[in-house]
């Protein structure tokens, strides 16, 4: 029970520090629908699990052993995140060169109901690759969350690690999505969408060229 409750508080800690995951979901709890997000959310849990089974069966042992799979792991990552964030920035651009639309704040929210079942597998996928791409998962999962499931912990207890983490980070997701999903949230995004794209952006690059130059 003591593994277990010490796996919980770290990786909830793991969870609330902002990160690639947290600011993708956010935004995109606040940009688009529940719906929408929560594909994107699945997308990321999706991503925690692979990290969580490879970290089951040694993920730090074969760190040890290919560093170079590590430093490829960190360059791709920060690439994509680099790639990310221009795709948060380009809108940006094109609103500041066309005249404003001639529409409310409910209308924007309104208009979520054009969004398609492509744009959610989008979305899932987007969220997926978030998460993979993210180094950030890969050294938490590779040292950190390594430490709980050495070779003295049974499969049974295993299993149960393995369950913790991915219904927490559901939970915790849901959790994100609920409250950027606000209406009063939502409207305040319409508002500042401009500035708080580019910021989300700023970030994303900021993420992946600080990942780039680590490993340069």
């Amino acid at each position: 029970m003591i593994l277990f409750l010490t796996v919980a508080v770290v990786h909830l800690v793991a969870l609330m520090s902002p990160g690639p995951d947290f600011f993708f979901v956010s935004q995109t709890a606040a940009r688009l629908t529940r719906r929408n997000a929560l594909c994107g959310v699945l997308g990321i849990v999706l991503g925690i699990a692979a990290w969580a089974a490879i970290a089951l069966l040694g993920l730090h042992l074969l760190l040890q052993q290919m560093v170079w799979l590590h430093e490829g792991i960190t360059i791709v990552g920060g690439l994509y995140l680099c790639w990310l964030g221009w795709l948060m920035w380009r809108p940006t651009l094109k609103r500041a060169t066309a005249p404003p639309p001639k529409i409310t704040v409910e209308e924007a929210l309104a208009s979520d109901a054009l969004i398609t079942s492509t744009g959610n597998f989008k979305t899932f996928l987007r969220g997926l690759l978030v998460n993979l791409s993210n180094p950030k998962a890969l050294v938490y999962f590779g040292s950190v969350f390594s430490l709980f499931v050495g070779p003295n912990v049974e499969t049974s207890a295993r299993w149960g690690i393995f369950l913790l983490v991915v219904v927490e980070s559901l939970l915790w997701f849901v959790f994100v999505v609920a409250v950027f999903g606000l209406p009063p949230v939502r409207r305040f995004y319409q508002r500042a969408a401009g500035w708080i794209d580019r910021a989300a952006g700023c970030l994303f690059i900021g993420f992946g060229l600080r990942l780039i130059f680590s490993k340069v």
